[in-house]
């Protein structure tokens, strides 16, 4: 059961596609860090999962790799499109738990600030899609929240960013405190292997390495 996730979320980022500049903003910075630490060779085939308005993809066009970018929000792709300047990126409407491309399609499959915004279930099935499409040993990106240590400093953090986040933030901060999250990541076969924080320690890169041949 996805309790009304599709339509609850493709209505939330319908409000949220004309002021999402935003929080594009804030975080420039961070997504041109993701390329950064991406790494990928030249050439290489690139998929940005829930990519709204496209400012991650861009970033990894900006390098000249070929990517693709999906979501289920026609709100964030719209305005995405209409900012596209690059012949090397293409966007697709689709849901990012049953995506239309083969096994092992993709070098690199990133996903930015999105799994927070889903129950545990959606981002279960998503990280397995992330698996699926991109090829054995191939680069997975996550990006999203970390949780400060300190309790008051989390305390405020919490209050803070549930201001702007959907229903389904809190679920994602308690799987972050208890490592379920991590663990979740380890169960569909992704491998960390490197984990840098930005925005002052509130947020994280996650490289990780595609290792669905080793899941039990």
């Amino acid at each position: 059961m996805d309790d009304g996730y599709y339509s609850y979320t493709k209505q939330w980022f319908g409000r949220l596609a004309p002021v999402y500049w935003i929080f594009d903003r804030v975080v420039a910075g961070v997504r041109r860090r993701v390329v950064d630490v991406t790494n990928a060779r030249l050439g290489s085939r690139i998929l940005d999962v829930a990519t709204g308005t496209g400012e991650q993809a861009f970033a990894f066009a900006q390098r000249e790799y070929e990517v693709v970018g999906v979501d289920i929000s026609k709100d964030m792709l719209r305005i995405a499109n209409e900012h596209n300047e690059y012949p090397n990126v293409t966007f697709r409407v689709a849901d990012a738990a049953n995506m239309p491309f083969e096994d092992d399609y993709f070098d690199v499959s990133c996903i930015s600030f999105t799994l927070h915004d889903m129950p545990f279930s959606i981002r279960e099935n998503i990280l397995k899609e992330m698996t699926r499409v991109t090829s054995p040993r191939g680069t997975i990106i996550i990006v999203d929240y970390a949780v400060p240590a300190n309790t008051i400093i989390r305390k405020l953090f919490f209050r803070i960013a549930s201001l702007g986040e959907t229903k389904y933030f809190p679920e994602f901060v308690r799987a972050v405190l208890r490592s379920d999250f991590m663990e979740q990541l380890k169960n569909v076969g992704i491998r960390i292997e490197a984990e840098i924080l930005v925005l002052g320690g509130f947020g994280r890169i996650l490289r990780g390495i595609n290792r669905k041949d080793c899941v039990e």
